[in-house]
């Protein structure tokens, strides 16, 4: 479990570097196109400067009058000064279109609006090249469905997990608070339920959870016939940790705002920066539980690692929740099902922590 729980957590800490990154890098995009327009008045005025030297040339050389020279300089004067209006304008609806979409309509403008393999912009003086920039496009591009109503996310959930038991409260729980977690990962579908409106999604998924409870009091778990109970262990335990391993397949009604992007080729509803929350249930199997001991006896480090029933529930089904922003939410989850079938005191797992849709 620890090299399953290091694994997933560097891999979430690679997921938000590399959200980090793209952020990082959309700021260097619009850093890139501000340094361009400080060129372009100086490229601008260089291709000015140049098409006037030919038009001297040429009324050296007798085959323009000096009113004829004029009027042509002033058409270049003309030409440029709206070249360099152009070019600003363009860049500056670029900048103001990745920042505010903080880069991500930046790659979908180079998949859906480039028609080739790579796009010229630049100054042609003569018919030639004065200076210009090439912009190529990737090697393959997607088709853009018009209308996405089904999304997906990678979902991991963090946190603390106890139990509920009959007759007795929170504080009086065997289990120690701090010490007894939970871990969740898995996938999900988010669908927009009605077909102009996305204050109303539907969740549907599935996810591994590894609900963990660790006794207090020197205590360990033993299985009697069909009962499972806590009895104190004969040396000083450092750990007693019980681990059941669960799939189960996550329903949820998302409500909350979003954002609406419409253009020629497409509309999308986005959840950047949103409040949003959602209610429902799951139900799914266990997969297996284990009970892990450390300890020392006779001078010997001991680490026993039992995998067994001990009478745990086969089916897995209960109640969820979640509240928060984006992708950072708080999560609770509630087994409607006992831990233990069975037992003479009913127990249910109980879950509370933070859940990221990645």
């Amino acid at each position: 479990m620890r090299k399953i729980t290091t694994f997933l957590v560097c891999l979430l800490l690679a997921l938000l570097a590399q959200q980090l990154k793209a952020q990082e890098d959309y700021k260097k995009r619009i850093k890139v196109l501000k340094e361009q327009k400080e060129k372009i008045a100086r490229q601008e005025k260089e291709a000015l400067k140049i098409e006037v030297q030919a038009i001297n040339k040429r009324l050296d050389r007798g085959t323009l009058t000096n009113e004829e020279a004029k009027i042509l300089k002033e058409e270049a004067a003309k030409k440029r000064a709206m070249n360099i209006e152009n070019r600003m304008a363009i860049i500056d609806n670029q900048i103001a279109l990745i920042d505010r979409n903080e880069g991500e309509v930046f790659s979908n403008m180079e998949n859906d609006s480039i028609p080739e393999d790579q796009v010229r912009i630049g100054i042609d003086i003569g018919g030639k090249p004065f200076e210009e920039f090439i912009f190529r496009s990737k090697g393959w591009r997607e088709d853009v469905k018009y209308d996405r109503r089904t999304y997906s996310d990678f979902v991991l959930a963090i946190g603390l997990n106890n139990a509920i038991i009959d007759g007795q409260s929170l504080d009086e729980s065997p289990y120690k608070i701090g010490g007894s977690r939970f871990f969740e990962m898995g996938w999900q579908w988010r669908t927009r339920v009605f077909r102009k409106s996305n204050w109303l999604r539907f969740n549907y998924g599935f996810s591994f959870q590894f609900n963990g409870l660790k006794p207090d009091d020197n205590q360990y778990f033993v299985q009697n016939g069909d009962q499972t109970e806590l009895q104190e262990f004969d040396v000083e335990l450092d750990k007693a940790k019980l681990r059941m391993d669960n799939l189960v397949f996550p329903v949820h009604f998302e409500f909350g705002p979003s954002r609406y992007y419409e253009s020629e080729k497409k509309i999308r509803y986005s959840l950047h920066r949103q409040f949003r929350f959602g209610i429902g249930g799951y139900g799914g199997f266990n997969l297996g539980t284990r009970q892990k001991l450390k300890y020392t006896r006779d001078g010997e480090r001991v680490k026993d690692k039992l995998k067994r029933d001990y009478n745990t529930s086969d089916l897995i089904y209960g109640l969820s929740a979640y509240a928060g922003v984006e992708g950072v939410l708080l999560y609770m989850k509630y087994d409607l099902n006992p831990i233990f079938k069975d037992a003479a005191v009913e127990q249910r797992n109980i879950s509370l922590g933070l859940r990221f849709d990645l």
